[in-house]
């Protein structure tokens, strides 16, 4: 079974899109080529995944 969006030869990526606090990104395709939002079906903040990445316990202590 192929994914739709393969299947249309459409731009896209199949990692998950994690935004950090300070509004930048990464996926989890290690051969992800562009880190648009529209390339990404799935995204999720990083304080949503588990462990979280840390940079919202930075962000938290900066703000003090």
């Amino acid at each position: 079974m192929q994914c739709p969006e393969c299947a249309a030869e459409t731009d896209h990526c199949h990692g998950t899109l994690i935004v950090h606090v300070d509004r930048t990104y990464e996926c989890t395709d290690p051969g992800c080529t562009s880190l648009a939002l529209t390339r990404h079906r799935l995204t999720v903040e990083c304080t949503e995944i588990s462990p979280p990445c840390g940079c919202a316990a930075v962000s938290v202590a900066a703000d003090r």
